[in-house]
């Protein structure tokens, strides 16, 4: 009885969670990783050249804040002043009252002054409203320096953390789906538990095909548009087309139980389902993965979606792997074969009993894999591979320091950001591979 009490008053989560806390540097790196997602999520906020508040004229201002692009202002002659948000010089003009961001600069946005590589160090100079050039004031200084164009390289960090860690998270987001869903069922299925008619068969892979086709190809430029946006324009859009996929493959599932009553197509066959995907896997595995890559970068449309199209769909092998194995485990197990004899859907069976408790392996390699779609997104920017031309990352700073080996600082504060970033990440799939570990149960 108390074995029954003691096994009962266990829990796999808490225990997993406490053993987590006793690995410092994993622990560590979850609150270092919170701080990484602030920033990102608020880049905007945090270095901007637009002011967060401004008393002009008169009238208070939020140009930060503002979803317009061109403020009329009233005056008291009777005027009207235009003034665009995106080319306002607002350093220049005689503001009465200014909040700052922290980082008073945008990406992407030339300090003529202080443009051909001013180091942190270095002399800088400031355009005061009456137009007179003087020192840099410390509020307005480049602390880690500009680029050629006299770019800010603090401000360009801060908004390509968002780019780094939305195609680590989202790109591993689909490759986590796929292995997911390929694993459960080559390790569930197997070889000879799954058959159909040839025509379901059939008429399922071409549905697949144009599922991908209107779900994915058709909105390339209402993706493209939603990065531009906001990150929750691009989740929301991300989240239409999945649902586009599903639908589509739905549809196509109902057609193929149709098509299968024909007589030439009625005939039932074994699906292969495991040897299918397993040598899906050797395949993918047996190409050198960044080589894999770099060829569809190259031939594809420039753009951060398609980046994230082409590291999720090569980096689910990993995932995948691990999740059939431990479906190989779970599918003989009491409660799968209770929910069998229940007359439980293969569905139910596999998505809402089987999954929960096959999933703890995955989340390690998940992990891993961030960091990996991370230096991958790094590598390719660097190389002016796959993203455009006009966005910042961590890897096109460390690029433009290729120009000019004395701007030492274009490559040691984006290395830097890429090397504690990628850390982080490896150090907290450590920790959830120490944690999830029933062998190390104390």
């Amino acid at each position: 009885m108390s074995g029954q009490t003691a096994t009962s008053q266990f829990n796999f989560r808490q225990y997993a969670w406490s053993q987590f806390k006793k690995n410092k540097p994993a622990y560590i790196s979850l609150w270092i990783l919170g701080v990484l997602a602030c920033i990102a999520l608020f880049a905007p906020l945090i270095a901007n050249d637009q002011p967060l508040y401004a008393s002009y004229k008169g009238h208070t201002l939020f140009p930060a804040f503002s979803f317009e692009n061109v403020y009329e202002l009233e005056l008291e002659n009777g005027s009207v002043e235009k003034i665009q948000l995106d080319i306002a010089k607002w350093k220049q003009m005689k503001l009465e009252s200014v909040l700052w961001a922290p980082v008073p600069y945008a990406p992407n946005r030339s300090d003529y002054l202080n443009s051909d590589y001013k180091s942190p160090s270095g002399e800088q100079y400031f355009q005061t409203p009456t137009g007179e050039i003087i020192d840099m004031p410390a509020r307005f200084r480049h602390y880690l320096g500009t680029t050629e164009k006299g770019e800010d390289v603090l401000s360009g960090l801060i908004h390509a953390s968002r780019i780094s860690l939305t195609i680590g998270i989202l790109s591993m987001g689909i490759a986590t789906l796929i292995g997911l869903v390929l694993g459960a069922l080559a390790g569930y299925f197997g070889d000879n538990k799954l058959r159909t008619t040839r025509g379901q068969f059939y008429t399922f892979i071409v549905g697949l095909v144009l599922a991908y086709y209107y779900a994915f190809m058709l909105r390339g430029d209402m993706l493209s548009d939603a990065i531009g946006t906001s990150g929750a324009a691009l989740l929301l859009q991300l989240l239409v087309s999945i649902l586009i996929f599903t639908a589509v493959c739905y549809l196509f599932y109902w057609i193929g139980k149709l098509v299968g009553k024909l007589p030439l197509l009625r005939s039932t066959r074994n699906i292969p389902v495991d040897s299918f995907i397993s040598r899906m896997i050797e395949i993918l595995i047996s190409i050198p993965g960044m080589v894999l890559i770099i060829s569809i970068a190259a031939v594809a449309k420039p753009s951060i979606v398609n980046l994230m199209l082409i590291i999720g769909l090569t980096r689910w092998t990993g995932i995948a792997r691990f999740t059939r194995a431990e479906f190989l485990k779970i599918k003989n197990l009491e409660y799968i074969q209770a929910g069998q004899s229940l007359g439980f859907s293969e569905a139910r069976i596999i998505f809402k009993h089987a999954l929960p408790n096959g999933v703890a392996p995955a989340l390690v390699a998940i992990a891993f894999g961030v960091a990996a779609a991370i230096l991958i997104e790094s590598s390719l920017s660097f190389l002016g591979v796959g993203v455009p031309p006009d966005v910042v990352t961590w890897g096109s700073l460390i690029s433009s320091g290729r120009q000019n080996y004395a701007a030492w600082w274009l490559v040691i504060f984006p290395g830097l950001a890429i090397f504690v970033t990628v850390a982080v990440y490896n150090l907290l799939g450590e920790g959830l591979r120490d944690a999830t570990d029933p062998k190390l149960k104390t």
